[in-house]
């Protein structure tokens, strides 16, 4: 794969009915720069038609560069971003989740930055700029506005949205780092080790939302912020 490219990894867990929709949306994205898109899907041990669900779309866009790969065990999405990241060839890595909450048509925002020169890691975040945002739970707002506050008191960033699905790396400084969880303490340890990476450049642009309800298949829950919020301690306070 030519290194004038984005690995897009996209982590998937029982998406089967519903992969295809962030596909077109990857498939119909023009990238900036005549950059390349490199789509890793990891399938975490789905029990739904996930992965066949993929092969399909596959079969049917030919010219496209997805490939899949599978976990054997459900291991969580900390664990499949590790495989999607261990995998990924491109210039960059950018993170993609498998449902519709995240609009791949702002990817190119997200690339400035980094094409330009001026970035190494770029986060998107839900919670500054123009861009629609759908309303739904006050305390999951105020969970990750909690989170990524007490996040920066340790990392000394000025993040606004430290769990946000969006964020795109350098290749060779989000593989050089030892990454540990996973689940959904993905980000809170990403962010404390990245903060750390000599010199690095951290750009944040806001983006659009358009969450999803339990009901729809949101995943994340309140023993998942728990973990998160061990998880600053652990990698910012113990881990030094």
């Amino acid at each position: 794969m030519t290194n004038n490219a984005v690995s897009i990894v996209i982590p998937a867990y029982n998406e089967g009915k519903t992969i295809h929709l962030i596909l077109d949306k990857v498939r119909d994205v023009n990238l900036m720069n005549d950059l390349q898109k490199e789509i890793i899907i990891v399938n975490d041990c789905s029990s739904d038609d996930t992965s066949d669900a993929v092969t399909s779309y596959q079969e049917k866009n030919p010219s496209l560069n997805i490939r899949l790969l599978e976990h054997t065990v459900n291991s969580g999405k900390g664990a499949a971003l590790h495989t999607g990241i261990a995998g990924a060839t491109g210039k960059y890595v950018l993170i993609q989740d498998a449902d519709l909450e995240y609009d791949p048509f702002e990817y190119n925002d997200l690339l400035r930055p980094l094409e330009e020169g001026e970035a190494d890691v770029v986060y998107g975040s839900r919670f500054m700029g123009g861009k629609p945002h759908r309303i739904l739970f006050f305390w999951h707002t105020l969970g990750n506005k909690l989170l990524t506050l007490l996040s920066n008191m340790f990392t000394n960033l000025n993040l606004t949205d430290m769990e946000t699905c969006y964020k795109v790396f350098r290749r060779e400084i989000i593989q050089s780092l030892d990454l540990k969880e996973k689940r959904f303490g993905f980000e809170p340890e990403v962010t404390a080790k990245m903060s750390r990476y000599p010199k690095v450049r951290i750009y944040e642009i806001g983006i659009s939302y358009y969450g999803r309800t339990y009901e729809d298949g949101k995943k994340i829950g309140w023993k998942d912020g728990f973990r998160a919020l061990w998880c600053i301690g652990k990698y910012n306070l113990w881990a030094k």
